[in-house]
């Protein structure tokens, strides 16, 4: 019996889905390997990998479709069957969220991002939201017929690892007390559910799930790092909601972690983490293109229950991006002008290369995630004509105006954030030295991480509601190997100070830390606190000293958790 094409091109693209979630799967199957193996470098090296495979299966399936189908099948008729019988293949399917967002990509992929509307698409899912069943069980309970310690020693027995521990029992008491002394010293009536697939990123495993006492559920996660011996430990003991939020935040790298129903896995963490949408909860998890989507659903739903308008972000103009908001959404919206400042020497193309760059690389916390979209529509009576005229004059080339719409090319969407340098203007002092303290912290751990943000000036940095300071304006960053740390050489002669040019010679890569005060330090306040917390960021050899650190393959440590809860410092 012939098979009908709308059936075969159906079966085409969700076989192309099931392709790439396989091999995003075996790289996530490495990760336990890796964190033994402290093989750090290939640590980034799969996080970059893993990012890639889902354009690379977009363009496959497409460029296979294109074969199959030329163009006399690009009639709505045809393409709505198609999108039926896709429907129709995701009934009871473990990974429909995954197929949906997959079905969208290849379709902008063939049509070039035009012609695109809601009923074409899966913008809403064909599911309801179903939550799949995992293959094996998600989680593994341990009930409270034990003593707590009995049940704390289970859970690190059932871990997957193959790692002798530096001491176990040692650790099993450490967790026992700090949920004792964060919960209460009762513990007895209590029921643990813990995710049987450990959560891995950078240097950490992560063991994640629920304690259930009678009147309240709290997450429990554990850290587990290896030391130079090739020891397991556990470093903290977490029980705080907020605490986890941070743990899964915006500016941090995707966690691999095995999920082969990855609805049901966002599902359990939703109930941990309220406050976390879908979107930011599939995107921790690295399923950043189906977060794309729960996004635009999310803010579909955003712009029907509110009636503010769009406006201009507040803050300093950048000379690269133009931003804009809405007062009542938790996102900005960023495009790339037209034309950049005069001092701006730098490309269309390399502006989106280092966005990129930004995606794949540690972020240690401290870089916010973007997202990218093309054609994205938006409702014209909610612009205001400040916003319009703004856009029109900045990036004419990505707008397109209709009676109704505001259609633009390309943009990214960011978490916002309040500009560091408005946040600055209206702090109290222990808020001013918590935000420079944060501030100098965010340019060592980038730059420990072997990125050098390039334009540091206060406005590109936001304070996130949690109150740390992220960096958020990419068009300078560089690695930081890439960038030549010079002292500022003596004046030859005492006229050599007064002169208009420098007395010495200025390479395109270097950078004198010296100058750092002079643009950032205006504020007394401001330079008294960064003379006592901060001086060596204006020493040439503390960056060069970082520089050998990554040279020589070592990169510091940075916990997205308090010190206060490692048990190292207690």
């Amino acid at each position: 019996m012939a098979v009908a094409m709308e059936e075969l091109v159906a079966q085409t693209i969700l076989q192309g889905s099931d392709a790439m979630y396989g091999r995003f799967l075996d790289v996530t199957a490495g990760a336990q390997e890796r964190f033994e193996a402290r093989d750090w470098k290939s640590v980034q090296k799969a996080l970059k990998t893993r990012i890639n495979f889902y354009d690379h299966h977009v363009g496959l399936v497409s460029q296979q479709l294109k074969t199959m189908l030329g163009r006399q099948h690009a009639i709505r008729s045809f393409l709505m069957a198609v999108k039926e019988e896709y429907s129709r293949l995701l009934d009871d399917y473990p990974r429909y969220d995954i197929a949906e967002s997959f079905f969208n990509s290849v379709y902008c992929r063939m049509f070039d991002h035009r012609n695109i509307r809601r009923e074409k698409l899966f913008v809403n899912s064909s599911q309801g939201g179903r939550i799949p069943r995992y293959p094996t069980p998600l989680l593994k309970r341990y009930s409270s017929n034990q003593k707590l310690i009995q049940t704390i020693e289970r859970i690190l027995d059932d871990t997957p690892f193959t790692l002798p521990w530096v001491n176990k029992a040692r650790d099993v008491h450490r967790i026992v007390e700090a949920l004792q002394r964060r919960l209460g010293p009762q513990l007895t009536e209590v029921t643990i559910d813990m995710v049987r697939e450990p959560f891995y990123r950078n240097k950490a495993a992560y063991l994640i799930g629920r304690i259930d006492m009678a009147n309240q559920v709290r997450p429990l996660v554990l850290p587990l790092l290896v030391n130079s011996k090739n020891e397991l430990y556990v470093d903290a003991c977490i029980a705080d909601a907020d605490e986890l939020s941070v743990i899964f935040g915006f500016a941090r790298s995707y966690f691999m972690v095995f999920a082969p129903a990855p609805a049901a896995l966002v599902d359990f963490l939703n109930q941990l983490m309220p406050h976390k949408t879908p979107a930011q909860l599939y995107t921790a998890i690295g399923c950043q293109k189906h977060g794309k989507t729960e996004l635009y659903r999310e803010f579909l739903q955003h712009i029907e229950s509110s009636d503010d308008q769009f406006v201009v972000a507040p803050g300093i103009k950048g000379m690269v991006m133009s931003v804009f908001t809405l007062p009542s959404y938790g996102f900005v919206f960023k495009i790339i002008k037209d034309r950049f400042a005069p001092q701006k020497d730098i490309t269309h193309a390399v502006v989106k290369e280092k966005y990129r760059l930004v995606k794949e690389h540690d972020r240690v916390g401290r870089m916010a995630d973007t997202l990218d979209y093309r054609n994205f529509i938006f409702p014209r009576e909610r612009f205001s004509e400040d916003l319009i005229d703004e856009l029109m004059e900045v990036a004419p080339s990505l707008i397109k105006l209709t009676k109704n719409e505001v259609h633009i090319r390309h943009l990214y969407m960011e978490r916002r954030m309040i500009p560091l340098n408005i946040y600055l203007e209206q702090a109290d002092d222990d808020e001013l030295r918590n935000a420079v303290q944060e501030y100098g912290d965010a340019i060592k751990q980038l730059a420990a991480a072997n990125i050098f943000a390039g334009d540091m000036l206060f406005k590109n940095f936001g304070v996130s509601r949690h109150s740390r300071v992220i960096f958020y304006d990419y068009d300078e960053i560089s690695y930081l190997t890439e960038v030549n740390f010079r002292k500022i050489p003596p004046p030859r002669f005492p006229e050599d100070e007064m002169a208009a040019e420098p007395w010495y010679s200025v390479g395109e890569y270097d950078v004198f830390p010296e100058e750092f005060r002079t643009f950032l330090l205006i504020n007394p306040k401001i330079r008294a606190l960064f003379d006592e917390l901060h001086s060596d960021l204006f020493e040439a050899d503390y960056w060069k000293g970082l520089q050998d650190n990554i040279q020589q393959g070592q990169f510091n440590d940075v916990f997205p958790y308090s010190d206060d809860c490692r048990f190292t410092n207690q």
